[in-house]
């Protein structure tokens, strides 16, 4: 059938008439088979006789996709990604991979160094492994002098290692013919602290060694809990005789360094030290600030050194910083406000040594820190030196300014210039 497109009839209409036309050929069309998979063929039985003249749609039937096996169990190994290291494992598996105890205890020293957050997951399976392991007295030696060898060595370990010694005191089972673990730490102090004259005398590797040994005695004084027997909590009093005699060592031998140690352990425990003293009506804090104040005026220590000891007296004037009186405000500056220093960041020299801006070589470590890590490099992008001429994005910038913004700034010249006539 053709149609004809008569004139005056408009593009809808032959569109339409061309849709009505392909609807009613369609109709007396037989629809095409559907298509079955080979196995699944139509019986004649199974169709139904039409009722009128006009073929009907055959049923469509439903093709159920097989179902496949699955090989996961539940009781398959866990699974760990291509170089993670489930490093907690040895501790949960005891101490069947250590051939020796000092391997084992180091190997843990070592771990809270580099992840010291692990010390409260990981503590009680620690104590627990030392209480099958540590049966003689030897060993009990042995696992105090590795702890107090890494206290003592390592930067920044001492409050770890002071915190690991409390937890010990309190956890571990064997007691030994000479003391149970904490009576033979407050024995292997002794040791060190008898040679307190010597150490703060001597040369510059003994007087570090020395420094390490009084800071880690001060987070001990601090940290160390003695259970009296009613259950009363207290701090070991032979430790707070042993700072004050430790203070006397270094301020008796005033050079920069042991002066600089004496700071940080008062920082460290002065409140503490001023708060026990004070309630047995000792007057040790005031002699100490004295003794500051004399080094001050008669010894040859540094400049530097000289300011960190007055900051320190202020500081204890204002009751250690743990009240703040109002007053007007006014910036705070080194010289004004003696927690100036208190919050700010701490820096580490290539040695691990920890450093900050109270220190008095603080502007050479920090100048050496930057050249080390060297934060500001002349680096060349895609062959473009970015530090100096050529930069893209600088080359971007354009210095002159947009009609219509340099139209407005006219008339506001004009305009200012015709007001101040006026």
């Amino acid at each position: 059938m053709v149609l004809v497109w008569r004139s005056g009839t408009s593009p809808s209409q032959v569109a339409f008439r061309h849709i009505v036309y392909y609807t009613k050929a369609w109709r007396h069309l037989t629809p095409p088979p559907l298509f079955f998979p080979s196995s699944e063929q139509t019986r004649p039985q199974d169709s139904i006789p039409l009722q009128n003249s006009e073929p009907a749609m055959a049923k469509p039937q439903v093709v159920v996709a097989p179902v496949l096996m699955s090989k996961l169990s539940a009781n398959a190994p866990e699974f760990y990604p291509s170089g993670y290291s489930n490093y907690t494992e040895s501790y949960e598996d005891g101490c069947e991979d250590y051939p020796t105890l000092s391997e084992y205890v180091q190997d843990f020293l070592n771990h809270l160094t580099e992840q010291p957050g692990s010390f409260e997951t990981e503590i009680d399976q620690f104590a627990e492994t030392l209480n099958g392991w540590v049966t003689t007295d030897d060993a009990v030696q042995e696992l105090v002098e590795l702890v107090y060898q890494q206290a003592t060595s390592i930067p920044n370990f001492s409050y770890m290692g002071a915190r690991l010694c409390n937890y010990l005191s309190h956890h571990l089972t064997i007691s030994s013919q000479s003391g149970n673990f904490r009576q033979l730490l407050l024995q292997r102090c002794r040791t060190e602290y008898e040679l307190r004259d010597q150490a703060a005398k001597g040369d510059e590797a003994t007087r570090k060694r020395f420094h390490a040994f009084v800071l880690f005695l001060g987070e001990l004084y601090l940290k160390l809990e003695i259970k009296g027997t009613n259950g009363q909590v207290t701090r070991a009093d032979i430790l707070q005789a042993g700072l004050r005699e430790l203070l006397n060592a270094l301020f008796s031998n005033p050079v920069d360094d042991n002066l600089i140690c004496a700071v940080k352990l008062l920082k460290l425990t002065g409140s503490v030290l001023e708060d026990a003293w004070k309630e047995k009506g000792k007057t040790d804090m005031e002699e100490v600030i004295q003794r500051i104040e004399n080094v001050v005026l008669d010894a040859h220590c540094s400049r530097d050194v000289k300011q960190m000891l007055l900051k320190l007296v202020e500081l204890r004037s204002s009751n250690w910083g743990r009240v703040h009186v109002t007053s007007t405000y006014r910036e705070a500056t080194p010289e004004n406000d003696p927690n100036y220093f208190m919050n700010e960041p701490t820096f580490y020299t290539s040695d691990g040594v920890p450093f900050t801006a109270a220190d008095p070589d603080y502007q050479e470590k920090y100048q050496e820190l930057l050249e080390r890590e060297d934060f500001f490099p002349d680096y060349e992008e895609n062959g473009t030196d970015l530090s100096g001429a050529g930069d893209p994005y600088l080359d971007d910038i354009d210095d002159e300014m947009d009609p219509e913004i340099e139209e407005a700034y006219e008339k506001f010249c004009l305009e200012s210039e015709r007001k101040q006539k006026q």
